[in-house]
């Protein structure tokens, strides 16, 4: 059967700037607008469909669903309102933009947003301004205009994001760079990890500590209990892009908590350990264990082990697993100072399942490494 081509979608600034748009549109008496056409923010245009319009007097509220295609983003069916307003006084074409109940404000420094201000993105907001002067010029409507964006239920979805980790409060952000949802697109989360890595910088921390899940991130908050809660990033599968983004911002200390599974891929030089673009070489890995003395019938178990996690519970088996495990952790240390570079210094943290600390490894500026048994 052939593969069904996914579907793209449209960023909240989108949304919001087509809202803005057709608020234009209905002030200037053009009706009940069912889509409206907006320019992107790199290049083209997209007609967006408009879910309702109520105007009133000198202002119109119109709420846009956000569809964000096939990508599984939290956002996807929000309902995105822009409530426009022709000002009474202001120059013509001047634009206030605000946002309103469900769009989060900003507590921290080191986003693209100064602290105070509504978490609609720089992109967003050019977007919004030029859909809205796009429908000043299509209709002639004169006089400054100011936006308000809401998003309904945007504190109970805003749940779902990292958003009061960042310091956003009271709603979601509206974002896009590109205008559009590319479904499944690695980019969003990407951009999340700088952004995070950008807001710890800002706040004066030296030590960024990286975690693969919630669960590894929570076990390793518990062995550094004053770490400000901003210093902790969840970057799941990207490796090598989280360590260099992390060494590019000069911090001094760089935590990694992950469990076994990720180690290995990680010790093997995978630079993304999605298992759509790594397996684990178990035959490797037996061969890493006869080095550290693992007989040779044990060793062939781990080379026919199924999971990572069955090839854990092998080593911890033998009197010298700590030898073996950390033999594991100097080869994952070695790949992320590949990575990082000289300066930062490394430091690994393993963890089983239930969250005890199996061993943990740092690696000083430079590459020299010792073991910690914490």
């Amino acid at each position: 059967m052939a593969k069904r081509r996914l579907r793209e979608g449209f960023t909240t600034g989108s949304a919001a700037a087509a809202g803005a748009k057709a608020g234009i549109l209905c002030l200037a008496g053009k009706g009940l607008v069912r889509d409206v056409d907006i320019p992107l923010p790199v290049s083209g245009r997209l007609t967006i469909p408009v879910s309702e319009i109520a105007g009133n007097g000198n202002g119109c509220t119109v709420t846009v669903i956000k569809d964000a295609g096939d990508d599984p983003d939290v956002t996807h069916k929000a309902r995105i309102k822009s409530i426009v307003r022709v000002l009474p006084e202001g120059d013509h074409g001047h634009i206030i933009i605000n946002g309103g109940k469900g769009v989060g404000k900003v507590t921290r420094p080191g986003l693209p947003v100064p602290v105070g201000e509504s978490a609609i993105n720089p992109v967003p907001r050019q977007q919004i301004t030029e859909a809205v002067r796009e429908g000043l010029n299509e209709t002639g409507l004169k006089g400054a205009v100011s936006v308000t964006i809401e998003v309904v239920n945007g504190e109970k979805i805003a749940k779902k994001t990292l958003n009061l980790r960042l310091g956003i409060v009271g709603g979601i952000s509206i974002l896009g760079t590109r205008g559009t949802v590319k479904p499944f697109s690695n980019k969003a989360y990407k951009d999340t990890i700088t952004i995070s890595m950008d807001v710890a910088k800002a706040g004066g921390s030296s030590t960024i500590a990286l975690a693969t899940g919630g669960k590894s991130e929570r076990f390793l908050k518990e062995q550094w209990p004053d770490l400000p809660g901003k210093a902790f990033i969840q970057v799941a599968d990207f490796f090598s892009f989280s360590l260099k983004e992390a060494a590019k911002r000069g911090f001094q200390d760089i935590l990694y908590s992950c469990f076994f599974g990720k180690l290995v891929k990680m010790a093997q030089g995978y630079p993304c350990t999605h298992a759509r673009k790594s397996d684990i070489d178990f035959t490797q890995l037996s061969g890493w264990c006869a080095t550290m003395g693992m007989d040779e019938e044990k060793a062939r178990k781990i080379a026919t082990a199924n999971t990572a996690r069955e090839g854990l519970s092998i080593i911890k088996e033998e009197v010298q697993s700590d030898k073996i495990i950390h033999y594991v952790m100097e080869e994952a240390i070695c790949s992320a100072r590949g990575f990082a570079g000289p300066g930062p210094d490394i430091t690994y943290y393993l963890f089983d399942f239930g969250g005890d600390l199996l061993i943990a490894s740092h690696s000083r500026e430079g590459g020299n490494s010792e073991k910690r048994r914490l």
